[in-house]
């Protein structure tokens, strides 16, 4: 028998339609979970935009006030999509009031606002999930096994790299995002923070860092109305961008390896430019978000000259089989999303977590405060467990 799970959306910025999308796919892909979703209602505060996510997904009802979603009876379980700055407040009311949350990261603005969701999580006993997704890409599922196997031998070194060019424009609108205050961290809390994820699920954890930030584009233009996405505004008053385009990263990983992380918003030419090479003493493994279901491997025992095979993801890699029947037939973006809401709703189901989990959240906010406390002292900075 399958049950229904009453579910809402706060946020219908393109995460919350990404979110909202999986919740309507899930079951196309994962037929036998034991919950099915149930779009409830959906809280967004720009008018009309709630009204408008209703009619168009289904959903039951629509508010502009979430705070009616911690109330609601329906309601059993929450994604949270909305801004950085509300996550924190979100986050602890939904599992006070006894909700499963799926939040995306970085979850608030430091690794306080994490940990307090995470303890608000813990202690309601409710399930939880973050929105890692690069991850649960088939490809790095292969790599994470690859190397925990020994397939590359010791691990000795890694790059993890994460550039874009969606703030590069100048005339990009001066938001919510580059605002210390609401954006928190710039670039480490969008970007370097699925490096600092995919960096512990591959290699384990980072034991200490050092870091440099930077801004590259100072002011910006403040937007005259409601945005979505990365818009663009001219005319308005200019205003001081206050949090960091940039950051460059030195990984020391509690087993010993060595790590190199860069990440970037304004990365003129960089289009979604993510990925990760891993080095170790027999052999190598690359990956590249743009070409999502390949993986570059190398292993043997040539050492010298040993060439590099390209694997295409297939159904014995992680959860493609769910998606596709051969190998080499492509998944995209919004799936890595599909299996992270069947991930939450297996997680509901059984009361044991799947997929990142607000610990996840913990660990790379920990990472992220590191990077900025190393980038202001100028040294080298530990990483504290939770």
């Amino acid at each position: 028998m399958v049950d229904s799970l009453g579910v809402a959306v706060i946020g219908f910025g393109w995460m919350g339609r990404v979110h909202t999308r999986a919740y309507a796919r899930v079951r196309h892909h994962y037929p036998r979970l034991a919950l099915r979703p149930q779009l409830v209602t959906v809280a967004e505060e720009v008018p009309g935009r709630a009204e408008e996510a209703a009619e168009q997904f289904g959903f039951a009802s629509a508010t502009r006030d979430w705070r009616e979603v911690a109330a609601d009876p329906r309601v059993q379980a929450v994604s949270i999509t909305a801004p950085n700055f509300l996550h924190r407040e979100i986050g602890v009311a939904m599992a006070e009031a006894g909700k499963h949350v799926w939040i995306e990261k970085p979850v608030g603005l430091t690794a306080d606002d994490a940990r307090a969701v995470a303890d608000a999580v813990a202690k309601a006993g409710v399930r939880s999930a973050v929105g890692f997704n690069y991850r649960n890409a088939p490809a790095v599922e292969t790599a994470r096994g690859l190397i925990a196997s020994g397939g590359i031998g010791t691990v000795t070194h890694a790059r993890i790299r994460l550039f874009s060019d969606y703030a590069a424009h100048p005339e990009g609108a001066l938001t919510w995002r580059y605002e210390r205050e609401r954006g928190g961290s710039g670039v480490l809390g969008d970007l370097a923070s699925h490096g600092v994820d995919l960096a512990r699920h591959l290699l384990g954890d980072i034991a200490s860092l050092t870091a440099e930030t930077a801004v590259f584009v100072p002011e910006r233009a403040r937007p005259t109305g409601a945005t979505a996405g990365h818009a663009r505004a001219t005319g308005g008053d200019v205003g001081p961008v206050e949090n960091e385009d940039y950051v460059s990263c030195l990984l020391r990983f509690a087993s010993g390896a060595r790590g190199v992380l860069e990440a970037c918003r304004v990365s003129v030419g960089e289009q979604n430019t993510y990925g990760f090479e891993v080095h170790g003493t027999k052999g190598a493994v690359f990956w590249d978000f743009r070409r999502m279901n390949e993986l570059g491997v190398s292993r043997g025992t040539t050492y010298q000259d040993q060439p590099v095979s390209t694997v295409y993801a297939g159904p014995g890699d992680g959860e493609f089989g769910a998606f596709q029947p051969g190998a080499a037939n492509a998944m995209g973006y919004d799936d890595l999303k599909v299996i992270e809401a069947a991930r939450f709703l297996r997680s509901i189901a059984e009361g044991k977590p799947y997929g990142a989990t607000l610990t996840d959240a913990v660990h790379s906010a920990q990472a992220l405060d590191a990077m900025a406390r190393s980038a202001q002292s100028g040294s080298w900075v530990d990483v504290q467990g939770p």
